[in-house]
C-alpha cells in the first residue's frame, strides 16, 4: 500500500481528528488534508479533485458524511475516489445505508490502527488476510474436551471470566467438558466482528449490541448476564468550568463507549430529564453531543479536551479518572437504574446445539466465579489487575479495583440470571425514544435453560424487573445536583492511585517521597554546567552517559533555604510524562534514605501548609508504621514551563 497517498480527513471534533491523524501517522500516512465538515470538504474537492482517499465522519454540522458521500459519488471528477466512512453509528442498518450510497468501506468508531489499515485496504480493493478463515484448531481436544474461545474487553464488567480463568489455572475449578481460551479485544467493534465471522465462541458483549447482531442474522443466544450495574458517569474537572446543574453540560460533548450500549441509553435518559436534548452532531436542537470513544481512551480524551463535559462508561475507567484528578463523580449507573443489565454472555448457536454439556458447565463456573467476586473482593481485585491490564496499559492498581468491587452501589456479580423484561425495556426505549436498534423476539434470543439449571432458586426468584420510565425520570433529576461528598469524593478516590513503592529522602528536617516507578537512577553529585537565563533553582545540566539532563535544586524549588552540598548529597534522576511529553530531570536532594511500600490506607490527603507557591507540588501525606513523609507531585514539579525564568 502506497503510504504517500493524499488523504482528505473530514471530522468535526478537533480532539478526535487529531487522534485519527496520529493513528494515520503511526501507519505511515502523513499527506493529510483536514476538513471540519462536509461543506469544507466539498469546497476543497472542487479545487482539488485529485485526492486519493476520503475518510469522513458521519455526524457533522452543516453537511454530514452521508450527504458528502452522495455529493462525491454524484460529482464526475470525484466519483471514483475511495470513500471510507468512519463513524460512531454502530448499528448494522447504518452499514447497509452507507453501502447503498456507494461507500468503499465502513469502519465504526472507536477503532485501532490495525482496523483502520484493514479498512483502507478494503477501500482500495486490496484483500486483507481474513483471520476468521485461518485454519482453526479442531473443535475437540485430544482428550475429548470442547475448545471454547471467550472474548472480552478491559472492563470490570467482564471480570467473572477472568476469575473463572484464574480458578481453572489454579485447579480450584476443573472443567470436564471444555478447555478455555480467552482473548482481550481492543474494541467493541472487534468483539462484534469475531462473533460475526465465527472466530469466537462466546463473547462478553454489550446487550444492545448483541441484540443488534442477532437482528441482522448473527446466530447468537444470550445465556447469562455478565453482571449488573458497574458503570459510572463522571464530569470533567480539567476545563475550569464552574457552571452548575445542566449548564455545565450544555453545548459540550459527552463520551459513550458505543451507540448500541446501555451507556448511550442511560445518558439519554439523564440528559432528557434534566432539560437537555442529547444527540449526535448535526442533529437540530442538540444541547449535548454524544461522541463514541473507546473506553480505555476516555480518561486521555477527557483530560485533553475542555469542551468535553464527561463520560458514562464501565468501571474501572470512571474511578481511575477520579483518582487521577481529571474528573469528579456525577452518579453511579445503579443510582439511575438499580440492578440494570449491561454486558451479557452470548454464545454461538452452533456451540449450544452441538455441545450443551460444555455450555452448561461454562455457565455454572461463571455463576460460581460471580459469587467468588462478591465474597472475596480483595482477591478478585488482584486477579483483575492482571486480567484486565496484562500489558500494563491502563496503570490499574489493586486499591482502585478493590474500591470498584466493594462499592455498595457498584457492580454486582452474585446473581447473573437473565431478566428478559429488562432487555425488553432497553430495546423498546432505544427503538421508540432514541430511534436506534430494532425490536427482536427475546424469547428466541435468550436461552435460559442453562441458567435455569445452574442458578439457585433464590437467584431466580430475585431476578425480577423493577424498572419504570417514571422512576428513571425522577431519579435523573435528583442526580443532577448530586455532589460527590458522600464518602466517594474525589479526594478519597485520589489516594487509590497513589499506592506503591516510594523513595524517601530528606531536605533538612523534612522528609519527602517520590514514586519508585518514576525514578531512573540515583547518582552522586557530578559537575553541573550552568545554563543562563533560567530560574534560580535550575542549577544547569549534566552529561549522563551521553544524555543531557537538566538539574534542579529541590530545596530551592520548594522555597527552602539553599544548603551547601556534601558527601550525602545525591541527584535523583526522575522521568515522567507531562502534557504528553516525556520529561527527564535530575533532582538534587540532601540525603537518600530508604524505599517504603506505601498502602492506600496509609495515605492521607495533603494538608494546607499555607504556602501557595509550594503547596501545588505536594500530592499527599504518607504515614506508615515506621515513617511519615510528604509525597511529591512530580507531574507539577516537572512541568517544562516551571524551568523557564519569568519575564
Amino acid at each position: 500500500m502506497d503510504k504517500d497517498i493524499r488523504i482528505l480527513l473530514v471530522e468535526d471534533a478537533g480532539v478526535m481528528r487529531q487522534m485519527e491523524i496520529k493513528t494515520l501517522n503511526s501507519l505511515g500516512y502523513t499527506n493529510i488534508v483536514e476538513a471540519e465538515n462536509g461543506v469544507d470538504a466539498v469546497e476543497y474537492l472542487k479545487d482539488n479533485p485529485e485526492i486519493d482517499l476520503i475518510i469522513s465522519d458521519w455526524n457533522m454540522p452543516e453537511m454530514d458524511g452521508f450527504e458528502l458521500l452522495k455529493w462525491v459519488r454524484g460529482n464526475q471528477p470525484t466519483a471514483a475516489i475511495p470513500f471510507l466512512m468512519a463513524t460512531g453509528r454502530g448499528e448494522k442498518k447504518e452499514v447497509e445505508k452507507a453501502n447503498e450510497a456507494g461507500v468503499s468501506s465502513f469502519i465504526s468508531k472507536p477503532f485501532n490502527k490495525d482496523e483502520l489499515q484493514e479498512k483502507i485496504n478494503e477501500a482500495f480493493g486490496i484483500k486483507t488476510e481474513d483471520n476468521g478463515n485461518k485454519k482453526k484448531e479442531p473443535r475437540l481436544t485430544s482428550g475429548g474436551k470442547v475448545r471454547i474461545k471467550a472474548i472480552h474487553i478491559q472492563i470490570t464488567d467482564h471480570l467473572t471470566l477472568g476469575v473463572m480463568k484464574h480458578l481453572i489455572k489454579k485447579g480450584e475449578l476443573n472443567p470436564k467438558h471444555f478447555e478455555l481460551e480467552t482473548e482481550c479485544m481492543p474494541s467493541w467493534n472487534t468483539v462484534a466482528k469475531a462473533l460475526e465471522d465465527g472466530s469466537a465462541d462466546v463473547a462478553f458483549i454489550l446487550a444492545p449490541l448483541a441484540m443488534d447482531l442477532y437482528n441482522y442474522g448473527v446466530p447468537l443466544r444470550l445465556v447469562l448476564f455478565a453482571h449488573k450495574n458497574g458503570s459510572c458517569c463522571v464530569r470533567n474537572k480539567t476545563g475550569g468550568d464552574d457552571s452548575h446543574g445542566a449548564d455545565f453540560f450544555r453545548g459540550k460533548s459527552f463520551y459513550i463507549p458505543h451507540t448500541m450500549s446501555i451507556h448511550n441509553m442511560l445518558g439519554h435518559i439523564f440528559f432528557r430529564n434534566i432539560g437537555l436534548n442529547p444527540g449526535v452532531t448535526g442533529q437540530k436542537g442538540v444541547d449535548v453531543e454524544f461522541e463514541v470513544v473507546a473506553p480505555i481512551k476516555m480518561p486521555e480524551f477527557l483530560a485533553g479536551n475542555p469542551d468535553a463535559s464527561g463520560y458514562l462508561v464501565a468501571e474501572p475507567l470512571g474511578t481511575k479518572a477520579i483518582a487521577s484528578g481529571i474528573a469528579k463523580l456525577q452518579f453511579l449507573s445503579s443510582e439511575l437504574w438499580e440492578n440494570h443489565p449491561c454486558c451479557v454472555v452470548a454464545f454461538q448457536e452452533e456451540l449450544i446445539n452441538n455441545y450443551p454439556d460444555a455450555v452448561k458447565e461454562f455457565t455454572e463456573m461463571l455463576v460460581y466465579s460471580g459469587k467468588f467476586i462478591e465474597q472475596k473482593p480483595s482477591m478478585a481485585a488482584e486477579i483483575a489487575v492482571d486480567f484486565l491490564d496484562p500489558k500494563k496499559e491502563l496503570g490499574l492498581k489493586v486499591p482502585i479495583l478493590k474500591n470498584v468491587l466493594t462499592e455498595p452501589k457498584g457492580i454486582k456479580t452474585n446473581n447473573l440470571y437473565p431478566v428478559v423484561q429488562d432487555l425488553d425495556f432497553i430495546q423498546r426505549y432505544m427503538h421508540d425514544k432514541m430511534g436506534i436498534g430494532s425490536i427482536i423476539d427475546l424469547n428466541k434470543f435468550v436461552d435460559k435453560r442453562f441458567a435455569d439449571q445452574v442458578c439457585s432458586e433464590s437467584d431466580k426468584s430475585a431476578a425480577k424487573s423493577y424498572v419504570s420510565e417514571i422512576d428513571l425520570a425522577s431519579k435523573a433529576k435528583a442526580l443532577l445536583e448530586k455532589s460527590d461528598s458522600d464518602g466517594r469524593d474525589s479526594k478519597t478516590k485520589a489516594v487509590l492511585n497513589m499506592e506503591g513503592k516510594y523513595l524517601r529522602f530528606s531536605l533538612g528536617k523534612e522528609h519527602y517521597g517520590i514514586e519508585i516507578l518514576k525514578i531512573i537512577e540515583i547518582i552522586r553529585l557530578i559537575p553541573i554546567t550552568p545554563v543562563p537565563n533560567t530560574s534560580p533553582y535550575v542549577k544547569g545540566v549534566i552529561n549522563l552517559r551521553g544524555n543531557i539532563v537538566p538539574v534542579i535544586d529541590l530545596r530551592l524549588k520548594l522555597n527552602m533555604p539553599e544548603k551547601e552540598y556534601d558527601d550525602k548529597t545525591r541527584i535523583v534522576i526522575v522521568e515522567d510524562e507531562v502534557d504528553g511529553l516525556l520529561i527527564r530531570v535530575g533532582l538534587i536532594v540532601d540525603e537518600v534514605e530508604a524505599v517504603y511500600d506505601v498502602k492506600a490506607s496509609e495515605i492521607e490527603n495533603a494538608p494546607d501548609f499555607g504556602n501557595s507557591d509550594s503547596d501545588e507540588y505536594i500530592m499527599a501525606l504518607a504515614k506508615t508504621e515506621t515513617a511519615i513523609f510528604i509525597l511529591l507531585n512530580m507531574g507539577v514539579i516537572l512541568k517544562p514551563e516551571k524551568y523557564q525564568k519569568a519575564g
